[in-house]
């Protein structure tokens, strides 16, 4: 029998990429979707699932358990974007933030771990972002929601390592998605004391995006992944730079490390 895999957020971007890739190299893979009405051309079985909504994943989880009989994998990708000051960030879309980001994969783990468990075997592959490793200028609320999944999948390794299964985090860099068309994007107010520097940031991230890789390669990486008997804590999936920037923050002084990212946002 193939390895069973569920997806969540498969309907675009990196999940869509992802579940083709799998799908093509013979694996069952599920994805989810808040509304899988919309994409009736997915290649593989959309079910209906909001991560901030605990029936909803556990309905999910629950379905594809009842067709295949058991679960293998589970990629927590589903994940929304936000930018913005950070004084001028509504607190409620911070939170819905981190309710999408950081609550909703934790859910899903509290989900799938008891099959897992009965199971002895499982593999959960977190999706979070290099952006996650450090704070960036604007993107506080999105580095803060991904590195704080970076450090939950550390410690809940650990704790279900000896019940046979396996927590990594795979963390992109920029790739050509939609996932500034879904972004919260603080307004550009008239009067803010930020309204120049975040213009201009708000510009390059976009830029960024669009000229992004091709999400193939998560897809390829995160291959490589299940195919390991022992995966790694981390993997990191971009441009050279963008890994390196990880590297240069681990070596450089703190306030040389924050002198080169203003100087990188032209702030």
């Amino acid at each position: 029998m193939s390895k069973v895999i569920l997806i969540t957020g498969g309907s675009s971007g990196i999940g869509k990429a992802v579940g083709e890739f799998l799908h093509q190299k013979g694996y069952t893979v599920y994805g989810t979707s808040r509304n899988p009405q919309k994409s009736l051309n997915s290649v593989f079985p959309l079910l209906e699932l909001d991560v901030r909504n605990v029936q909803s994943i556990q309905s999910a989880v629950a379905e594809v358990i009842q067709k295949s009989g058991k679960l293998d994998i589970v990629i927590n990708n589903a994940g929304v974007g936000i930018t913005g000051p950070l004084e001028e960030i509504p607190t409620q879309e911070i939170k819905n933030n981190f309710e999408t980001n950081f609550f909703g994969p934790i859910e899903v783990m509290k989900a799938v771990l008891p099959q897992m468990r009965l199971q002895k075997s499982g593999l959960i592959i977190n999706i979070t972002s290099i952006a996650g490793y450090m704070g960036l200028p604007y993107r506080s609320v999105y580095s803060a929601s991904k590195g704080a999944l970076e450090l939950i999948t550390e410690a809940l390794r650990m704790e279900v390592k000896s019940f046979g299964i396996h927590i990594c985090n795979v963390a992109p860099g920029d790739f050509a998605t939609n996932i500034a068309a879904g972004r919260f994007h603080a307004p550009l107010l008239k009067d803010s004391p930020y309204k120049n520097s975040y213009g201009k940031t708000l510009d390059m991230m976009n830029e960024h995006v669009d000229q992004g890789s091709n999400p193939n390669e998560m897809a390829h990486a995160i291959l490589k992944i299940i195919e390991n008997a022992s995966p790694k804590v981390h993997y990191k999936v971009g441009s050279f730079l963008q890994k390196f920037s990880i590297v240069l923050k681990r070596i450089l002084p703190d306030k040389q490390y924050e002198k080169m990212l203003m100087k990188h946002y032209n702030m």
